[in-house]
């Protein structure tokens, strides 16, 4: 039976160890220059709705490295729900292809993909949900921490938007503490939060909604933020700016953290605004690392699904 992953609770804790287990793995093969290639023959179609640098290098060089090829489709190439419907588009793939990644703005649309599709479907990017970068962000902390995830704190400072979304459903996986400071207005969809809660009551996670960004860091091993203003927001910009500015990750909020605590952005960031130039190239900094493990990580979610959960002997 096929499976998809276009959120975060898609998966269950053990998925997700499975997944840092075997991103781990590929990620030493791939330093060491050894091959590891159990997609071999296999096909990836991207289709992006939305620019991207992270998602579409990551995505094609990992299947590419995986043995696999991978096809970029951009809006010259497919209008969904225009030229064709989405579930047109998604029984031409499935005839030539082994797995599709999209990313797009509804959550309708990708589901609506992957309800049509007979192979997996990956959600590249939504605007209620960024998966695959919460993945990397994770195993980014379980390398850092030796895997001990649980009981940690994380704390999201701003927009309550699709990475905020995925990082709270992530944190309740793992068993971690979870904060977001945003101010009214600006929080986390209640749905969403009621869904990462019931996950939460399983692993021992909390989930805490603030709207003082001093209260969320306060003693918090992690801290993340990320643009106050998402694609297509532009037209909110000066009113964003103004609500969000107290919220500026910089070193007077970072020292209620603790004194290990590392930085976390998804990017692209904005330097003076939501973060400092200090703080972004600062030795508190995972920004980077988080950006190199979108290549391993995403190599692990293509493996798992395309060959049922085999890690292809990525020993």
């Amino acid at each position: 039976m096929k499976r998809d992953f276009l959120r975060v609770l898609d998966w269950t804790p053990r998925d997700l160890a499975s997944c840092f287990d075997l991103a781990g793995r590929v990620k030493a093969l791939t330093k060491a220059g050894r091959p590891h290639r159990p997609l071999e023959g296999k096909s990836l179609a991207m289709l992006f709705q939305k620019p991207s640098l992270r998602t579409r290098v990551t995505f094609e060089i990992g299947m590419q490295q995986l043995g696999g090829i991978a096809v970029y489709l951009s809006t010259y190439d497919f209008t969904l729900d225009v030229r064709e419907s989405v579930e047109d588009v998604a029984r031409n793939l499935e005839r030539w292809c082994d797995v599709i990644m999209i990313r797009t703005f509804k959550d309708e649309t990708v589901e609506r993909l992957a309800r049509t599709a007979r192979v997996p479907v990956i959600n590249g990017l939504t605007d209620g949900h960024h998966p695959c970068q919460v993945v990397a962000d994770l195993f980014t902390l379980h390398e850092r921490w030796a895997g001990a995830l649980a009981g940690k704190t994380i704390a999201f400072v701003g927009d309550g938007n699709n990475t905020a979304t995925s990082l709270m459903e992530g944190a309740a996986l793992a068993g971690m503490r979870f904060r977001i400071a945003s101010p009214p207005g600006y929080g986390l969809p209640a749905a969403a939060v009621e869904r990462a809660r019931a996950a939460a009551r399983e692993t021992g996670a909390t989930i805490t909604l603030l709207e003082d960004p001093v209260e969320a860091v306060a003693g918090a091993d992690a801290v993340y933020t990320d643009t106050w203003i998402s694609m297509h927001q532009e037209t909110e910009a000066a009113r964003r700016r103004y609500a969000f500015q107290r919220y500026q990750v910089n070193d007077a909020l970072l020292a209620h953290a603790k004194p290990e605590a590392v930085v976390m952005h998804c990017l692209p960031a904005h330097r003076g605004e939501e973060l400092t130039d200090e703080v972004m190239d600062g030795p508190r900094s995972i920004v980077f690392d988080q950006a190199e493990n979108r290549l391993h990580a995403q190599k692990a979610i293509l493996e798992m699904l395309v060959n049922g959960g085999n890690d292809g002997g990525a020993r």
